[in-house]
């Protein structure tokens, strides 16, 4: 097994130093999951918007599932907008706080219709203005449908590794995304979200972390603790 890296070096880490470890964190989740990418079906950005809100407290399984046939009743932005509120509430129902959703979307895209001519856009500032949509699903829709890299997703699965990993100290996404991009390379935004959520997902679970079989447990000072 690789020497594992003391907690006291982590904690008094440079910031040149972070960077080299996340690197090295980097390279092996890439090798370990080659594979990495968004996991919600969609064959458009409209299509990714719409999915992205749904999988608010909701599993990606479960989107999959309703969008099978959601994106075949609802084609457009317009269709979104002019649809009954308590027929799309039915629509989206399993995928839960479906009110909620239902009122998010339909006006996301009643706002497109009207400001964009049912357009997404490509531009983080415009698309944080949408109702329903914070900085978290502008990332996935920028970087994932038109591979524009203006941050880094954090979702519940990068904010629990970042704090693993001792990437990031804060619990605020804003502030957990701008520790990561001081120390990701650009060109690698896109794919550390995915690489994190994954790992996230299979390996550094939130109640039962395997540890001993992790690629990156020598270089996370948590698993150290364990």
């Amino acid at each position: 097994m690789a020497r594992r890296l003391p907690v006291i070096a982590v904690a008094k880490e440079s910031l040149s130093q972070k960077r080299a470890r996340t690197r090295n964190i980097l390279g092996r989740l890439k090798a370990a999951y080659p594979d990495a990418r968004c996991s919600l079906a969609y064959t458009n950005p409209l299509e990714l918007l719409v999915a992205t809100i749904l999988s608010a407290q909701c599993t990606d399984e479960r989107v999959n599932i309703v969008t099978r046939s959601l994106f075949k009743k609802y084609r457009s932005t317009r269709d979104y907008a002019l649809a009954p509120l308590g027929q799309l509430e039915e629509d989206i129902k399993s995928t839960g706080f479906y009110r909620n959703k239902a009122r998010a979307l339909r006006a996301c895209c009643e706002e497109l219709v009207q400001r964009y001519a049912g357009k997404v856009p490509a531009d983080m500032a415009a698309l944080v203005q949408l109702p329903g949509i914070g900085r978290k699903t502008a990332n996935v829709i920028l970087g994932n449908a038109y591979g524009v890299a203006e941050g880094i997703v954090v979702d519940t699965h990068v904010r629990r590794l970042a704090g693993r990993l001792a990437l990031s100290p804060h619990s605020d996404p804003e502030k957990i995304e701008q520790d990561l991009i001081a120390v990701v390379p650009k060109e690698d935004w896109i794919a550390f979200g995915h690489l994190l959520i994954l790992h996230g997902r299979k390996v550094c679970t939130a109640r039962a972390p395997q540890c001993p079989i992790c690629p990156v447990n020598d270089l996370c000072p948590s698993a150290q603790l364990r």
